[in-house]
């Protein structure tokens, strides 16, 4: 777990802004053409397919016309099973076609839909780890599921019955209108105010949309809590807090899909019941018309057969606007993150920033000779800091150098895990400069600095796969002999104990191993590619006094042969290193081996010790001013190499 207050700052549940409200959902909706534009064939066949399915039943009016007028009019039986047979293949076309528009998209909008998703995870996983910091999870899976299953559905119903309901309702007018134009005006009427209406309904439909899929958004953040912290929350008798903030969540939820459904219901009521007054002002007319023998009845049969037709384009206007603004809105919030820069985007910039701020003859000189790690002027603050709030790092000045291992140290919440997550570019530094072997980690793109530098977290992180895979993330390449040295490195025999050896699922984040047994495995990862850099963050915190000797004696062997920047909180890991940096006020206070700095440097021997920063020592670290005897960093070692115990006795006793 990181120990900066600012990195350690749990990701904060809000989703990010929405978008202004006057936004187009038709220019949001067009920017999904990229992903379209492959399958635009098999759009253009399903379309088509419904709109002759669609103008096959604009066509039964007119055959009811003829029937009416003719063999019913004229009591012609015989004339009569042409046409009705005529009605049967009507209506089996009709069906016909309406399956095969779904053959047609539902194999191509899948591809449309995977493609989606991979290339959001695909960004998700180029994109900077500020961007992970502001981001809550819930949100970017909300965007990666329901978001794009509303898009391919926009694809597969809306958007094509979109083009199709306004065929047919244009077609649907103006057969009425070549049956009858006074009936037709009448129909036509309601027009107007449907327009209107439907304007005014999307503006507030499309906020209450985004609100309602931010939402769930949230929701998911919660669910994705409390399944992670499940043992926390039995531990501690928190279900009831946790079950209690997720009704609050699902509460807001369900008030803004009562709030949508409202916006809908009155839209639905309007949308149905304009047309309907006005198709019952036009029955009556047409009534009258034909009692005074101005209309036939075949032509009034048909004419409402025509009306009734268009029912549904009209009624499920309503739904497909609303349906619509949603895509829009998952179309919104899929581009957000896509819109992202990426890390590999912000290089070119970075890089011009590195190379004004780096000195003529660093630059001059950048990589022409094996140099270590070198800091120069380091600053730094997180993204999402205060503006008015002090940098976290301020000047930091340090040289590692080549095959050297650094033990860094330094008080809870005083920057060193931030420091080291400033060598594989997790985050860019502020201001100064850090070079690997002379070049300047921004003049490199982030996949040529991690494949020099490996780094292994305090906090281990396995993923849901085998053992085997876990380890090898560290060097894709690596064959079973480095996979084994790297095993016996950070003594993780255990691993071929396991139900299945090395090919054991470890299960989600690796729960299913103890917590030593997942931070072995995060250091086998760090270590297996044998790399030029390496960056351990108090790497053998949660292994017991037997194993860490073990682990460090193993451990010696690899860091003779890299260059190492090791977070250290207890002393048996400080004696790993070459030499020892403080960290102190975000700048490096002081350089040296263990012993010199437990004899020079007050704050360190507090650090190590516990001991007051105004007692004194000698200046090899054995004696003190007032007549104690001091053990620090000087207790016999064991077997190892190693020393067990940093503890202070007194003589007074």
């Amino acid at each position: 777990m990181s120990e900066d207050p600012a990195a350690a700052a749990t990701p904060s549940p809000a989703p990010a802004p929405a978008p202004a409200p006057k936004r187009s959902a038709v220019r949001s909706l067009l920017r999904l053409w990229p992903y379209v534009r492959p399958v635009r064939w098999f759009l253009a066949g399903s379309t088509t397919a419904a709109l002759v399915a669609s103008s096959a039943a604009l066509l039964v009016p007119l055959v009811l016309r003829r029937i009416v007028d003719g063999p019913i009019a004229h009591h012609d039986t015989a004339g009569l099973w042409p046409l009705a047979g005529l009605l049967l293949l009507l209506g089996m076309a009709e069906a016909g076609l309406f399956g095969v528009r779904r053959w047609l998209i539902a194999r191509p909008l899948a591809r449309v839909e995977r493609a989606m998703r991979g290339d959001l995870h695909a960004r998700l996983q180029r994109l900077p780890v500020s961007f992970h910091d502001r981001w809550a999870s819930g949100q970017l899976l909300s965007r990666a599921t329901s978001d794009l299953f509303t898009l391919r559905l926009f694809l597969a119903f809306p958007l094509v019955f979109l083009i199709v309901n306004t065929a047919t309702f244009l077609t649907g007018v103006a057969i009425m209108f070549s049956l009858d134009w006074r009936l037709g005006l009448i129909l036509v009427l309601p027009a107007a105010p449907l327009v209107l209406l439907c304007s005014y309904f999307e503006a507030r439909y499309s906020r209450a949309a985004r609100r309602a899929q931010d939402q769930i958004g949230d929701l998911a953040t919660v669910v994705e809590e409390s399944v992670l912290g499940i043992r926390i929350l039995k531990a501690f008798g928190r279900h009831r807090t946790m079950a209690r903030r997720f009704r609050e969540q699902a509460s807001e939820l369900r008030s803004t899909e009562l709030h949508k459904a409202r916006l809908l219901a009155d839209l639905w009521a309007v949308v149905v019941g304009l047309p309907e007054v006005a198709l019952g002002a036009a029955l009556c007319t047409g009534c009258v018309l034909v009692a005074h023998g101005h209309l036939s009845a075949g032509t009034l049969v048909a004419f409402l057969s025509t009306a009734l037709a268009l029912r549904w384009p009209v009624e499920s206007l309503g739904w497909l606007l609303a349906y619509s603004n949603e895509a829009a809105t998952a179309a919104d919030r899929f581009f957000e993150v896509m819109d992202t820069p990426e890390a590999e985007e912000q290089d070119a910039s970075a890089a011009g920033r590195a190379r004004a701020d780096r000195p003529q003859a660093d630059r001059a000189s950048g990589g022409a000779v094996p140099d270590g790690i070198r800091f120069t002027g380091v600053r730094f603050r997180y993204p999402d800091a205060p503006p008015d709030s002090p940098d976290l790092l301020r000047g930091v000045d340090l040289h590692v150098r080549p095959g050297e291992t650094m033990a860094l140290v330094g008080a809870t919440g005083s920057g060193k895990t931030t420091l080291t997550a400033l060598i594989p570019r997790l985050y860019d530094a502020t201001a100064g400069s850090i070079t690997l072997d002379g070049t300047d980690v921004r003049d490199l793109s982030r996949r040529q600095v991690r494949e020099r530098v490996a780094t292994a977290f305090e906090e281990p992180t396995l993923f849901s796969a085998s053992v085997r895979e876990n380890v090898l993330m560290g060097a894709p390449g690596a064959g079973q002999e480095a996979l084994d040295r790297a095993l016996d490195t950070a003594q993780a025999h255990f691993t071929r104990r396991l139900p299945d050896g090395l090919d054991t699922q470890v299960g989600e984040q690796g729960l299913s191993l103890s917590g030593g047994q997942r931070q072995r495995l995060a250091l086998a990862r760090a270590v297996v590619g044998r790399p030029a850099f390496l960056v351990l963050d108090d790497p053998l915190s949660a292994l017991d006094v037997h194993t860490e000797a073990l682990v460090e004696e193993a451990l010696r062997h690899v860091l003779a042969d890299t260059t190492a920047l090791v977070v250290a909180h207890r002393p048996s890991t400080v004696l790993l290193a070459d030499r020892v940096a403080l960290l102190a006020d975000g700048r490096i206070a002081a350089v040296g081996t263990h012993q010199e700095l437990l004899g020079s440097c007050p704050a360190y021997r507090e650090l190590m010790s516990g001991e007051p920063a105004g007692r004194e020592h000698t200046a090899d670290g054995t004696g003190g001013a007032d007549g104690t005897e001091s053990t620090v960093g000087t207790e016999p070692a064991d077997r190892t190499g190693r020393t067990d115990t940093v503890r202070e006795r007194s003589t007074a006793r």
